[in-house]
């Protein structure tokens, strides 16, 4: 019998992304959409406090191990903004295009060479809602922030987002491409082997 997982996610293009990342291993992925419709509020002041809040918040109401993500964009010249409000920085409900727009508007003024910027991720696995002990996987993509949108992929800053020592943006990139150079993917292929030496996971086929 496959295990199950449950993704703690509500944004359809993370848990698409986080499928594909884990097709390779023989894991039946479940959305925690089909536990409950509720969210945790994201009360954290780091990506890995906001993930283990929301891991958590998944075991409890599935009964089942639990995988949760928490990301965002750090700007350089904004120390660090958006950070942990990177999905909700022009406000509680903004779209992808009021928070890239914010960004863009807030970065007018800055020249090229100090436009740096990365994606940082931090995954975490949960057997139960008291885990003592959460598995703990950090990566970060390193680039910087264009002055206009290009590409059509991808989601959230992917279309302003330039690949450092590529001329491509995020949102460019083919999903396999992106899959394995971003911070997701490196986080969870770091998470995925240490849950294949815990024995936790098969080994991948």
């Amino acid at each position: 019998m496959k295990p199950r997982i449950v993704l703690a996610t509500t944004n359809p293009a993370k848990l698409r992304e986080l499928e594909d990342l884990l097709s390779p291993w023989r894991i039946e992925v479940l959305a925690q959409s089909g536990f409950t419709r509720e969210s945790v509020p994201e009360t954290g002041l780091t990506f890995v406090e906001n993930a283990i809040l929301k891991a958590r918040h998944a075991a409890a109401n599935s009964g089942l191990p639990a995988v949760a993500d928490d990301s965002g964009i750090e700007v350089d010249a904004l120390q660090g903004r958006p950070g942990i409000y990177s999905a909700r920085y022009a406000g509680p409900s903004a779209s992808d295009t009021d928070n890239l727009q914010r960004l863009l508007v807030e970065l007018a003024d800055v020249p090229e060479g100090k436009r740096t910027a990365r994606y940082r991720c931090a995954l975490v696995y949960m057997r139960f809602p008291e885990d003592p002990a959460p598995v703990v996987c950090q990566a970060s993509w390193e680039g910087r922030i264009l002055t206009h949108s290009r590409g059509e992929g991808g989601f959230g800053y992917d279309p302003v987002f330039q690949v450092s020592g590529l001329e491509v943006t995020a949102a460019e990139l083919p999903a396999e491409t992106k899959n394995r150079l971003s911070h997701r993917g490196k986080a969870l292929r770091l998470l995925v082997q240490e849950l294949e030496i815990s024995g936790t996971l098969p080994r991948r086929r």
